[in-house]
């Protein structure tokens, strides 16, 4: 039987597609799926992602989220001059507005809440040779896409904003390792600050490397980290500092754009209750739109703590492991009686 380039046959390949890009694509008539259009957010995936491979190096795309909080008092103003798009799924029926931004990484996209709250997505593919090599690649650019990003957003509302964080979420879809090897190197990258030192010396990359064999030799189990892969299909990882996925079954694991989608709603949700939480250690009531006081809160707890009726095993197990590595859930109920107090 023919294979694609992929490893995959005809048929598998076409089924791997059909899961991917949420369409019927049918064996003999898989065209080149880059060069057709997308619906804006939408994750564009290397054909080579599609099947599990051995590997002398890591094959990462990096999902970068950037929070900041713009006021819901500026929604309408950058949804016109950004020419973004509504749409829902993001955080259940809640409409958000998206646009893609060009010419950055190989993927970049803006997605903006009622809230006020912005989360950028922003896509880039790396082939590196070690866990070290990516986070000191992850912690050197993230004041880039900071500084970036304020740049841009403050342009775009003609006042000064400033990005809160950057959060990670990596596809491994090639990895050196195997057995339990692998879930020490996946959790490695999960939660990779470990093998950087804090002001990124010049010896930073030689010592890194020797503490990333030494825990790949001995594991590495951060009691916090929380678990979401299924035997056979995929190993995952989610923690305070990021979220790691490797597929095991390309036709059986997450699709990835599932996990990009919740994982924008869930920071989106983290941003907000951030920003009203600072607000009141500062002194003061938060700037609110009244149609996203408390009650709103209550149902976003609703929807990112309790399973959907028809949700799959491997979603309610990405959402609680998300979820609650995040810190998400103490974080909506200390905003949720902060609103209340405030009439919110």
């Amino acid at each position: 039987m023919a294979r694609s380039a992929s490893g995959l046959s005809p048929t598998e390949f076409a089924a791997a597609l059909t899961e991917l890009l949420g369409r019927v694509v049918q064996p003999g008539h898989v065209t080149s799926w880059e060069q057709k259009a997308t619906p804006p957010g939408d994750v564009l995936m290397a054909i080579s992602s599609l099947a599990p491979s051995t590997a002398r190096s890591l094959g990462v795309r990096s999902h970068k989220f950037i929070a900041a909080h713009v006021g819901h008092a500026r929604v309408e103003k950058l949804v016109a001059d950004l020419e973004l798009e509504q749409v829902t799924g993001y955080l259940g029926r809640t409409p958000c507005y998206i646009g893609p931004i060009a010419d950055v990484g190989q993927h970049c996209s803006l997605v903006l809440f009622p809230t006020g709250t912005v989360i950028i997505h922003l896509l880039e593919d790396l082939d590196v040779p070690d866990v070290t090599s990516l986070a000191l690649w992850r912690y050197q650019t993230y004041p880039e896409n900071l500084e970036w990003a304020g740049k841009f957003l403050s342009e775009a509302v003609d006042g000064a904003v400033t990005p809160a964080y950057v959060l990670s979420a990596y596809w491994v879809y090639a990895a050196p390792w195997t057995g339990s090897t692998l879930d020490t190197g996946l959790r490695l990258i999960c939660a990779p600050r470990v093998l950087v030192d804090r002001d990124i010396t010049d010896t930073a990359q030689a010592s890194g490397e020797q503490a990333e064999q030494e825990l790949l030799d001995a594991g590495f189990h951060p009691p916090e980290m929380r678990g979401f892969g299924s035997p056979g299909v995929s190993s995952a990882w989610a923690s305070w500092s990021g979220v790691v996925y490797h597929p095991h079954d390309p036709l059986r694991c997450l699709p990835e754009n599932d996990l990009v989608r919740f994982e924008i709603g869930a920071q989106a949700m983290w941003a907000f209750t951030a920003y009203v939480n600072e607000q009141i250690e500062l002194g003061v009531d938060p700037d609110v739109c009244p149609e996203h006081g408390w009650r709103f809160l209550r149902s976003m707890r609703s929807f990112l703590l309790m399973p959907r009726p028809q949700e799959t095993g491997q979603h309610q197990q990405m959402r609680e492991a998300i979820v609650h590595s995040s810190g998400l859930p103490a974080q909506l109920d200390i905003a949720m009686e902060a609103l209340k107090e405030t009439s919110n």
